[in-house]
């Protein structure tokens, strides 16, 4: 039984039916029907020279797009992904139209038997590829030879997209393997050497691509180990610190953060080899409990110390506010600076106990010096007057300098001091200028009674006028020796003598100067 021939040719199986009679194109036992190997040519039309273009056969291939239209109004899409924004930041090279192989046609390595049947010739002889029946020979070494075009623009394409573009290696592994399954399932007519020489060119890409991403992420690696070994190496240091150095607060925080930026690498970054990791994190972990283990040790010590300051404190705070009502302000002046100095050894309690205590303490110094001060005031304003009348005792007394007369100065100053004495207190910012002056006077009149005293004194005029008679026959003497040594015509001993001679005549001339100054 025959059938009506199709509109386009058809390739057939293996097996040969009476239904394959009919003229409908056959192929070798290991060809396929197209519509079985190509996933993209879905209907026998997909194979007509119209439609068939390199893109439409190859399995990356996607549907050829429309012609252009007309473009409605423009809406706002969507959001672009981080890779479709640096697809567009760093755009790769288009991807070039494939090509077929140079060289000859794809016909020229092809030829029909007188039966119909089409060869396709090798290097290892001629292979058959199937049959075209009804077709002349033209037409059927035509069809088989736009197949091998085709499989081969879909080879140079996959090139193409490994030279220009950056597909994983498994991608371009996968896809080489679809490809060489086509070929294998697809009976064609060309220069095959070409092809399988493309497939290999395609395998080495893949290769270099294979190497190079494994380079990248080696490289990667590295650069995550090192960033984790940054992270473990800060948690190390902030653990190690001297517990006395620790700023709690911040330390804690920046531990956090740490163990945030590892989690972020975990979740973003490149996987580190096990051994690795593990050893990072358990250096990572052990100082984090260290850290934890510090603190709360601190804390609860913290908490006992502060314990025991707060009850010092407020021993110090009864103490002091016990004095705000005393009138003894001297003596109670001198204890609160005492137990200033105790309220500073105490050391600290919690802050809100610390800032309350302080504040009642503080209320009953101002208190205490609140009242102190007032009074000094109305002190002052009642030693408004004595201050006039030390003014003009003090004018009195620098009228005394400088001591020509020693007995009349004495007897003045007396008289002055004691009606200072009987002047009273002055105020309290006047006090040691009022005081300096006297003493500037009291001290003038004291040297002179001393300098006089020196002058009179027997015991140092009589060692003076030893000192005068000892130097006198000396210089005698030393006249003598040198009148010798002129007659004796020695020039040395002459030169030696009036050397001596000058110096005990200085001498005895600073003697004398002192004795005068005795009366002698």
């Amino acid at each position: 039984m025959t059938e009506q021939p199709p509109a386009e040719p058809t390739e057939t199986t293996e097996a040969t039916t009476p239904e394959a009679t009919t003229p409908e194109p056959t192929e070798t036992p290991e060809a396929t029907t197209p519509e079985a190997t190509t996933p993209e040519a879905t209907t026998p039309e997909a194979t007509t020279p119209e439609a068939t273009t390199p893109e439409a056969t190859t399995p990356e291939a996607t549907t050829p797009e429309p012609a252009p239209s007309p473009a409605p109004v423009p809406k706002p899409g969507p959001v672009p992904s981080p890779a479709a924004v640096r697809r567009m930041a760093h755009p790769q090279p288009p991807v070039r139209t494939p090509v077929t192989p140079s060289g000859p046609p794809a016909e020229s390595f092809g030829r029909v038997a007188e039966d119909g049947t089409v060869f396709v010739r090798t290097g290892d002889g001629e292979k058959e590829v199937g049959a075209y029946p009804g077709a002349s020979p033209d037409e059927a070494l035509h069809y088989f030879a736009r197949k091998f075009d085709e499989l081969y623009a879909s080879a140079d394409l996959l090139h193409q997209r490994l030279s220009g573009t950056d597909v994983s290696a498994k991608d371009a592994a996968d896809a080489l393997t679809k490809l060489r399954e086509h070929i294998a399932e697809t009976g064609v007519v060309g220069d095959l050497a070409a092809l399988d020489a493309k497939l290999s060119d395609i395998e080495s890409a893949v290769s270099a691509r294979r190497d190079a991403e494994a380079a990248e992420r080696s490289a990667a690696r590295a650069a995550a180990a090192t960033e984790r070994e940054r992270i473990v190496a800060e948690a190390e240091r902030i653990a190690g610190q001297p517990e006395n150095k620790v700023q709690w607060k911040s330390s804690g925080a920046r531990m956090r953060e740490l163990l945030d930026e590892w989690k972020g690498h975990q979740r973003s970054g490149p996987r580190l080899d096990r051994e690795t990791e593990g050893a990072l994190w358990q250096r990572f972990s052990a100082a984090r409990n260290s850290f934890d283990k510090a603190r709360r040790t601190h804390f609860a010590q913290l908490g006992g110390t502060q314990a025991e300051a707060k009850a010092a404190k407020q021993e110090l705070v009864k103490e002091a506010e016990a004095l705000t009502s005393s009138t003894d302000w001297g003596p109670t002046a001198g204890a609160y600076k005492r137990l200033m100095d105790r309220w500073r050894k105490a050391g600290r309690a919690s802050r809100a106990d610390d800032d309350a205590l302080w504040a009642r303490f503080k209320a009953a110094q101002d208190t205490f010096f609140a009242a102190k001060d007032a009074f000094a005031a109305k002190e002052d304003e009642e030693f408004r007057g004595n201050l006039e009348v030390k003014e003009g005792l003090l004018k009195e007394a620098e009228a005394i300098l400088p001591v020509t007369d020693l007995d009349a100065a004495k007897a003045a100053l007396r008289s002055v001091q004691d009606k200072w004495d009987a002047a009273g207190k002055v105020p309290r910012g006047d006090v040691e200028r009022m005081e300096k002056g006297m003493r500037r006077v009291e001290q003038a009149v004291r040297d002179a009674d001393e300098k006089r005293w020196h002058q009179t004194n027997p015991e140092v005029a009589a060692r003076a006028q030893s000192m005068v008679d000892q130097l006198e026959a000396s210089v005698a003497s030393l006249r003598d020796d040198l009148a010798r040594a002129q007659a004796s015509g020695n020039e040395r001993k002459v030169k030696d003598a009036q050397a001596k001679l000058d110096a005990q005549e200085q001498w005895l001339v600073q003697a004398r100067g002192n004795l005068d100054e005795f009366g002698a």
